[in-house]
């Protein structure tokens, strides 16, 4: 794959009670194969540890760590960080270990190469099943519902990995705090006339007890947001 080694490609991660995993990603995305990155943590008021490894273990490793004082959800975390953003691209990183940073070429260079202004990476586009069943369930009507008002042609808008052009998500008037931000920015995005594109990703979904997973008052709000945003 061409290098783009003079573009910058920024990388959000919303935190919240990670201290079992953000020293691993953290180190993944460092070594992620994107030469030059800028990296944005914002801690979204952990009750665990994060706050502590961050500022002692993580801080002198990422270009910026934006504390909330109140736990304000994930929308709300990447609102703060894409404001904080200057690269060319903006990819979302969730602090978990469930998706892979070494695939950020195959989202980013679309980008870099003027072939895309946004790209979702698939967990399902050209791919065997992957997650649980109940969750594969509910991303697949989310995702049914939203293109219908969307007319996008997507396979996954519950994806965590969505990567922007810098110019395109600073744009966008972020207003779901929580969850509802997936259904939101893709409704806002078709707005726009953007066309999203796709490409597969790898997925190691986490357990339940591994960590955090989206549930059902979570899945009600998505239907409300697309409902909410739709054209």
């Amino acid at each position: 794959m061409q290098s783009y080694d003079d573009k910058v490609l920024s990388i959000v991660i919303p935190c919240y009670n990670e201290e079992r995993n953000i020293v691993s990603l953290v180190k993944k995305v460092l070594e992620s194969p994107i030469k030059n990155k800028e990296i944005i943590i914002v801690e979204d008021c952990s009750t665990d540890n994060t706050r502590k490894i961050l500022e002692e273990e993580i801080k002198p490793l990422v270009s910026k760590i934006i504390y909330h004082e109140k736990n304000s959800g994930k929308g709300a975390a990447l609102r703060t960080a894409f404001k904080e953003v200057s690269g060319d691209a903006v990819i979302v990183q969730d602090a978990d270990l469930e998706y892979d940073p070494a695939e950020y070429p195959s989202l980013a260079y679309l980008i870099f190469k003027g072939e895309a202004d946004v790209v979702y990476g698939s967990r399902f586009l050209n791919q065997k099943r992957k997650g649980y069943l109940a969750n594969r369930l509910a991303n697949r009507v989310l995702t049914k519902f939203s293109n219908l008002f969307t007319k996008q042609k997507i396979t996954d808008m519950e994806t965590c990995y969505k990567c922007f052009k810098r110019e395109i998500i600073q744009s966008v008037d972020i207003e779901e705090d929580r969850f509802g931000f997936e259904p939101e920015i893709t409704a806002k995005i078709a707005r726009m006339g953007i066309k999203i594109k796709e490409t597969p990703i790898s997925y190691f979904p986490r357990t339940n007890e591994e960590g955090k997973k989206i549930g059902f008052k979570d899945g009600l709000r998505a239907l409300y947001a697309i409902w909410k945003y739709r054209k």
